[in-house]
């Protein structure tokens, strides 16, 4: 072979093993990319937007484990995050954190309290008229969150399937925080704009 084509081969073949390990790296410690495939989180989250996630915001973890070899703080109240779900750790959902670990949770006719103090949501919505009411949906607990894990909920309260249905979230199974949007359409036709680079909050 021609030493200048066995040049441009190897020149290529580094780059592209370095763009691999790169790659690799960030995402397994850096940042990772999900879709949301449903409307749990509306208004907040759109059907079709696509978002970055932080994988470091609560610590590191060894690649494709739940093992944590550096910690940080945990999730605090409000964030929205990334984990496994409970029932199927091979699917992912995203929730906000409604409970960290010592609060006492309870919903009373679709208001939540936390530690006895309801709580000023803005985000939220409703759909159901707020004379309809569904067991655990609309009044629950109140109860208390263990350590290492979280109280997570929807912002479509009424149609989101959550903490109040299956309980906890534990911090080892948490990817990481929601940070931005970096895509958003609902069809090929219909690009959200507007929504791409805002911060997810």
């Amino acid at each position: 072979m021609n030493p200048r084509w066995q040049t441009m081969l190897k020149e290529y073949a580094e780059a592209l093993i370095v763009a691999i390990i790169l790659a690799f790296f960030i995402r397994s410690f850096v940042v990772q990319a999900f879709k949301i495939p449903s409307g749990s989180m509306l208004q907040t989250l759109q059907i079709g937007d696509h978002l970055l996630v932080t994988k470091f915001s609560y610590g590191v973890k060894i690649p494709f484990t739940n093992v944590m070899i550096v910690e940080r703080d945990g999730p605090r109240h409000g964030d929205i995050i990334v984990f496994e779900f409970p029932e199927d750790p091979s699917k992912d959902f995203i929730k906000r954190v409604i409970g960290v670990p010592g609060d006492v949770i309870e919903i009373r006719d679709k208001e939540v309290l936390r530690n006895g103090v309801k709580l000023q949501e803005s985000y939220v919505q409703h759909v159901d008229a707020a004379s309809t009411s569904v067991l655990r949906r609309d009044n629950f607990g109140p109860v208390m969150v263990p350590e290492n894990k979280y109280f997570v909920m929807g912002d479509n309260r009424d149609e989101s399937y959550d903490s109040r249905f299956w309980g906890f979230v534990e911090r080892r199974t948490i990817a990481g925080k929601a940070l931005i949007l970096y895509w958003s359409w609902e069809s090929l036709t219909n690009i959200r704009w507007e929504r791409i680079g805002q911060l997810v909050e």
